[in-house]
């Protein structure tokens, strides 16, 4: 006699339905997250959605709102401060994924490794990716003062004098380079911490067997860690682009979109139109047409990096 024919309890049970009060049990543990995704998420999308197609106010006026169908999303297609806006993002984007993500990557590298006050180290890189963005923009626009700033001075001191004092967020020229370095030091700290868990993350024993192959440190690199965080480098691409296509506080606080339209964002575009200039409908146009371009820059990345087996 086998073991299940003495024990038929043992066997396993094949098409067993679920039990309905699991069932009940799992739904209600659900509920409260999908009631929240549903208010916070999912029910302002569709509201903003629907008042796109309205020319609704800010304020309510003694008119009525009435529906207008796309011509909010003509006027934004014919609007040059749109695309302006749209382009300085991009570019800001474009510069901000190499320098944000490999200052991140450069220094989970180094805490990775066995150095001393490595804890105290890793803390206090991550202390900037904690600190209001309000309080970073008020201290670097008193570095980037013009023209005795203290940045002014340690590029004149490093120069010998030879390069001029730089208007940093007065001249078209440098005022988007300047959100950058802003932007980078302030959220690095965020990629470093997601880098070092997926250091932590790859097994030891690939680096022991590699290192028996002869293989040395740059070999290693290439061949055990580089692919050891593919998934990592994906997330933080993605991450790091919808945080860049977002940018606000630091162009509303420093540079109000100047100079000359070189810092305006979709998002600045987005709230002057809705608050200052009071369109709301037009601003929620602009917000989906935002969401529109983030999601597909999202799954464009995914696609992408899927041919490199990530």
């Amino acid at each position: 006699m086998t073991l299940q024919q003495a024990h038929p309890a043992a066997r396993p049970r094949v098409g067993r339905r679920s039990d309905p009060g699991r069932l009940m049990q799992e739904v209600l543990m659900i509920a409260p997250a999908v009631m929240l995704l549903g208010c916070f998420l999912i029910a302002p999308f569709l509201l903003s959605f629907w008042t796109s197609m309205t020319n609704q106010p800010l304020v309510p006026r003694p008119t009525p709102v009435r529906f207008i169908g796309l011509q909010n999303f003509v006027r934004i297609f014919n609007d040059p401060l749109f695309w302006t806006s749209l382009w300085n993002v991009t570019r800001f984007t474009i510069w901000i994924l190499p320098v944000q993500c490999g200052m991140a990557f450069a220094t989970a590298l180094l805490l990775h490794q066995k150095i001393p006050c490595r804890n105290l180290l890793r803390g206090m890189f991550f202390l900037p990716a904690i600190t209001s963005m309000v309080v970073v923009c008020v201290i670097w626009g008193t570095l980037f003062q013009y023209p005795s700033g203290p940045l002014n001075q340690i590029v004149g001191f490093l120069s010998a004098g030879y390069i001029q004092p730089i208007d940093w967020l007065g001249d078209p020229n440098w005022a988007m380079f300047s959100i950058v370095l802003l932007s980078a030091w302030q959220a690095y700290g965020f990629q470093m911490i997601v880098y070092l868990a997926g250091l932590q993350a790859i097994p030891d024993e690939l680096y022991d067997a590699a290192r028996i192959d002869g293989a040395n440190a740059i070999q290693r690199f290439w061949h055990v860690t580089m692919p050891g965080l593919r998934p990592t480098h994906v997330f933080v691409l993605v991450i790091t682009t919808i945080q860049a296509f977002k940018l606000y506080t630091q162009v509303a606080i420093l540079t109000q979109g100047g100079p000359k339209g070189s810092t305006e964002t979709v998002v600045h575009y987005m709230v002057r139109s809705g608050f200052e200039q009071q369109k709301l409908g037009y601003a929620s146009a602009v917000s989906v047409i935002l969401f529109v371009i983030v999601l597909a820059i999202a799954l464009l990345q995914r696609q992408m990096l899927r041919r490199f087996d990530v």
